[in-house]
């Protein structure tokens, strides 16, 4: 995920403070392209730098359009962000599941360090409506897919800055989770492998009377359900291999 790709867009934002407070959430998640449809003197900058904090940049470098064709007209992907489902409206995603599929767009951040070959990728607009009525149809109409945030059945309305944080996050932990991905450099270990690791810990608490000798299928299947959530590596069920045997061997000494 290239978090340099991602565009936020408003659709005529009400509310100036609400500007401040996306621009926040945006920086809470290292997103800083921000575009509004509308006329930036209808808004009180100074209502929007207060909210927006140390992140008063991202509306400082905002530009404006007119609608949002012409916003996204750059972009690859363009999701309009809803809670109304309608026939107009098709499939909509997941916050998540939006995320993993603007990931294959956007690219790595690497290539744009010339580390690689990878392309740098294609921009995608996330839009959000207007605080009072969200995104009409027509608005809708304008972009390619569609998001929505599931809330309440009771009190589903979202303010703006607080959708703008959901989406914003959600992106943000996809990111997380791929540089994860590529910071583990080992192969967990087998479950064939996992299972010597286990008969090791329980030959071992048998010898200093853990259980009897009836408990052990239990014991056994506990280890086994820990150990393979973990994704040991060999290191790692060598170490506890190794503490195990020293905890019976000091047991029996004394």
């Amino acid at each position: 995920m290239n978090l340099n790709n991602i565009v936020i867009v408003l659709d005529h934002p009400d509310e100036s403070r609400n500007i401040g407070a996306a621009c926040r959430a945006m920086a809470n998640n290292d997103i800083s392209e921000l575009r509004i449809v509308g006329n930036k003197s209808d808004y009180d900058i100074n209502h929007i730098h207060v909210l927006a904090i140390h992140a008063a940049s991202i509306f400082d470098n905002a530009h404006f359009f007119s609608d949002i064709n012409q916003a996204t007209a750059d972009c690859s992907l363009s999701a309009g962000t809803t809670r109304r489902r309608g026939k107009k409206r098709g499939k909509l995603y997941l916050p998540e599941e939006f995320a993993a599929e603007a990931s294959k767009i956007t690219g790595n951040p690497a290539a744009e360090n010339g580390n690689n070959n990878i392309a740098t990728g294609g921009k995608v607009a996330v839009i959000f409506g207007n605080e009072r009525t969200g995104l009409t149809d027509e608005q809708l109409d304008q972009c390619t897919t569609g998001v929505t945030i599931p809330s309440s059945e009771n009190f589903g309305s979202l303010n703006l800055s607080h959708a703008v944080q959901i989406l914003c996050y959600h992106l943000f932990r996809q990111t997380l989770r791929e540089q994860n991905s590529c910071i583990q450099s080992y192969t967990p270990v087998s479950l064939e492998r996992i299972d010597t690791t286990v008969k090791t810990v329980t030959d071992n608490l048998q010898k200093i009377g853990f259980f009897k000798m009836p408990g052990r299928e239990d014991t056994e299947n506990f280890w086994r359900s820990i150990f393979a959530r973990a994704s040991l590596s060999e290191g790692e069920a060598q170490y506890i291999e190794k503490t195990f045997i020293k905890m019976a061997g000091l047991a029996s000494k004394k």
